[in-house]
């Protein structure tokens, strides 16, 4: 990737990984906001029987999955970046898997959070 032998070329990707860490957390927040706003419109209208899931359920739970599948796919890219990098381009006694570790703990919160949506009534 690069010839610079610098080590600001990791943490300028270590950084990449970590924005997009922000933007699916961002979305998945943005997904739960909507799916509540759902059960928040349903019960302004109590009269009304709702069975079911509405629109907002499913776009709330679209953007849920497209924040997981941004979360991985920024984890394959980094892991991609690290591959062509020199070891001189890596501190010493760095934790290169950090980020990485912190990103998986954000799938399988967010996981967590789908399968919560997806069981309650």
């Amino acid at each position: 990737m690069s010839d610079l032998n610098d080590p600001r070329v990791f943490f300028a990707a270590e950084r990449t990984l970590l924005a997009w860490n922000r933007t699916g957390l961002t979305l998945m927040a943005f997904g739960f906001v909507l799916e509540r706003f759902g059960l928040f419109l349903h019960m302004l209208r109590p009269t009304s029987y709702h069975s079911g899931r509405d629109l907002s359920f499913w776009i709330g739970a679209a953007f849920i999955t497209l924040a997981l599948l941004a979360i991985g796919f920024s984890i394959v890219q980094f892991r991609r970046v690290l591959r062509t990098l020199k070891p001189i381009e890596i501190p010493a006694r760095y934790c290169t898997w950090s980020g990485i570790a912190m990103d998986i703990s954000v799938i399988l919160l967010g996981m967590a959070l789908l399968t919560y949506l997806f069981s309650e009534l």
